[in-house]
């Protein structure tokens, strides 16, 4: 079994009165695409935000590769973002925004030109490396943000709700395309989405959460054919 590059130990967070986060545990393996599952309200949003640093926990501690890693503020952890609005600059080329991350990093300009094109022919867009953002389709804004996002090779890639401004069948294609990203790169992801057919369709495993906690964590056949919850079993239902 692959060792925990991410470990979640009784991570909790409130606001005033409301319970964002019950006290949480959950690891994520080396190499593993885990999508963080549920309605809204559910509280995966909160935990994605404390995982990458946004929000402060009121309990519990968060490592990365064994190192404590709760206090770190965001921009030293080594993680990298993908969102659904893509977030791309829209003064810098296509070339430009996916090296953008190396060149902050300070890396040699022949390597940021070398990562980039490798980046670029990933994600099967080395012909548009020269338009702009508000020049390509809503698919290639969104594959280039996932080749801004595995270029430097991060420690860990969160997935927000990645594909939710697509159409449908534009999403059921950039689903096989993180698909293939993920067993070339051997990425450790964490995909948050509310939609089931995606995270059946995605993961290695699936953490479902409801009402701030977390319902059940297994293989999608595990989800799927063996639900421990009544909630567990109305909503992987609800997908069929």
């Amino acid at each position: 079994m692959s060792q925990a590059k991410l470990r979640i130990d009784g991570i909790a967070k409130r606001y005033g009165p409301v319970v964002a986060l019950e006290p949480v545990s959950l690891e994520v393996r080396t190499g593993e695409l885990m999508t963080i599952l549920g309605p809204s309200g559910s509280g995966k949003t909160t935990l994605l935000q404390v995982i990458c640093g946004l929000v402060e926990p009121d309990g519990g501690r968060l490592f990365i590769d064994g190192h404590d890693r709760t206090a770190m503020p965001v921009h030293q952890r080594d993680i990298g973002l993908v969102f659904q609005n893509y977030a791309l600059f829209p003064h810098l080329t296509v070339g430009e925004n996916i090296g953008f991350p190396l060149k902050m990093r300070g890396r040699p300009v022949a390597e940021v030109r070398e990562r980039v094109a490798a980046a670029l022919a990933m994600v099967q867009l080395g012909h548009l490396a020269a338009r702009y953002p508000r020049e390509l389709s809503g698919g290639q804004q969104q594959r280039v943000a996932l080749a801004r996002c595995f270029v430097y090779q991060p420690a860990i890639i969160l997935m927000d709700e990645p594909l939710g401004a697509l159409d449908r069948q534009l999403r059921e294609h950039m689903q096989i395309e993180i698909k293939k990203l993920h067993r070339e790169t051997g990425a450790t992801i964490v995909y948050v989405t509310h939609d089931q057919e995606e995270a059946l369709a995605l993961s290695d495993r699936i953490c479902l959460m409801n009402h701030a906690r977390i319902e059940q964590v297994g293989t999608p056949q595990e989800i799927y054919a063996h639900p421990r919850t009544a909630f567990t079993a109305s909503f992987i239902g609800t997908s069929t």
